[in-house]
C-alpha cells in the first residue's frame, strides 16, 4: 500500500493501561485515559507499548485496546498498536489481529531477548511489515532489548514500503541525523527528556510517556516547532523538566505514570501487574519531591494531589497469565 504524508500524527501518548487493585484491565478507566488525553490535544495513541505493559498483556486484551481506542478515539486521534513479540511468527498473527480489529499502524520493537544479529532484526521486520498493508514504526530500545539497530540496518530497512518512520530510544542524535539525511522516515522521540532535542534536529513527533499526565504542553512544543518559534518551544520545554524527572528518572515510566494519575484522581488504581511493581516508600518521596517543583504545565495541577503509596505498593497477579496464542 503507498502512504501519503503522516499517518500516525504527531503528538503520540505511550498510554498506560488502567488496572483495578486485583490487576485487571479496568475497561472503562481505558475508555476515560483515552478520550482525557485526546481532548487535551493528542492525535495519536499507542495502546499495548511498553508503557502499557505489553510484556503481561494477553493478546485478547491487546485486540480489545485496540478496538476500544478506536471506538473511543471516533476519527479524533490515529490508534498505533505497539509491542509485538520476540517470535515472529507470533507477532505476524498478532498484527494481523490487530489490523483486522482496526489499527491505524503498526509500531513494532526489536526482538528482545533472543538477541538477534542485524540479519534477523531486518528479516523479523520485513517479514511482520510483509504480512500487513499498515504503516510500520521501528521501534529502537536497545536498553530494554538488548540489541540496536545497526544504522544500515535502518537504511535497508527505510526502502521497505510500509516501514515509514523510527520511534528513537537510542538517543544517538548524530546517527538520527545520519537517517534522516539519507531516507525518507520519520523520527519519533521516544526519550521524554530529549523531545525537543529531536524536533530541533528533524523529528516529526513524540511517543510520550510523561504525555499520559499532561499531553496538552507537548501539543504546545510541537506546534511552536511546526511555526519555527524556538523560544516558545523551549519555554515548555523547560516548564516540563520536573514532570519529564518525576515520571522517568525513579522507577519505570508505567509505574510513576499510574502512580501519579492515581494521585490526580483520573484512574481508579495505580496497580501493576508483576514482575512491575509499584514505588517504595523512598521512590515515592522521590517522585512527590518532583512534583512539588511543577509549577504553570498546563493539564498538571498538583494542589490537590493525593498520593497512596500503599494502593501502589506490591504487583499484582492476573487470572489469565500473560501473553498468548
Amino acid at each position: 500500500m503507498t502512504h501519503t504524508g503522516n499517518p500516525f500524527g504527531q503528538v503520540l501518548v505511550a498510554l498506560v493501561t488502567p488496572m483495578t487493585a486485583d490487576g485487571e484491565v479496568d475497561w472503562p478507566a481505558v475508555e476515560k485515559h483515552i478520550d482525557d488525553v485526546i481532548t487535551a490535544g493528542a492525535d495519536g495513541i499507542v495502546v499495548t507499548g511498553t508503557t502499557g505493559e505489553t510484556s503481561t498483556l494477553t493478546d485478547a486484551e491487546k485486540i480489545r485496546l485496540v478496538e476500544i481506542g478506536k471506538d473511543v478515539a471516533s476519527g479524533r486521534a490515529k490508534i498505533i498498536t505497539g509491542g509485538g513479540s520476540n517470535e515472529t511468527a507470533h507477532a505476524i498473527e498478532l498484527y494481523k489481529a490487530s489490523e483486522k480489529a482496526g489499527a491505524d499502524g503498526l509500531m513494532i520493537v526489536t526482538p528482545y531477548y533472543n538477541k538477534p544479529t542485524q540479519a534477523g532484526i531486518l528479516t523479523h521486520f520485513r517479514l511482520v511489515a510483509d504480512a500487513t498493508d499498515l504503516p510500520v514504526i521501528l521501534y529502537d530500545i536497545p536498553g530494554r532489548t538488548g540489541v540496536p539497530i545497526n544504522y544500515e540496518t535502518i537504511l535497508r530497512l527505510a526502502k521497505h514500503p510500509n516501514i515509514l518512520a523510527i520511534k528513537d530510544a537510542k538517543g544517538d542524535f548524530s546517527e538520527v541525523s545520519r537517517v534522516l539525511n539519507q531516507t525518507d522516515l520519520m523520527y519519533f522521540s521516544g526519550d521524554d527528556a530529549n523531545i525537543l532535542p529531536h524536533l530541533a534536529i528533524g523529528a516529526t513527533g513524540l511517543i510520550g510517556v510523561t504525555a499520559n499526565i499532561a499531553p496538552a504542553p507537548y501539543r504546545a512544543i510541537i506546534d511552536a516547532v511546526n511555526a519555527g518559534d524556538l523560544t516558545a518551544a523551549t519555554a515548555e520545554h523547560r516548564r516540563l523538566e520536573p514532570l519529564v524527572r518525576a515520571v522517568m528518572t525513579h522507577v519505570p515510566g508505567t509505574v510513576s505514570a499510574k502512580y501519579i494519575l492515581h494521585g490526580l484522581g483520573r484512574i481508579g488504581s495505580p496497580r501493576v501487574r508483576l514482575p512491575l511493581v509499584g514505588p517504595e516508600e523512598w521512590e515515592a518521596a522521590k517522585i512527590e519531591d518532583e512534583l512539588a517543583l511543577v509549577v504553570d504545565v498546563a493539564g498538571a495541577d498538583f494542589s490537590n494531589f493525593r498520593p497512596d503509596r500503599n494502593a501502589a505498593a506490591g504487583g499484582a497477579l492476573p487470572k489469565v497469565s500473560g501473553t498468548t496464542r
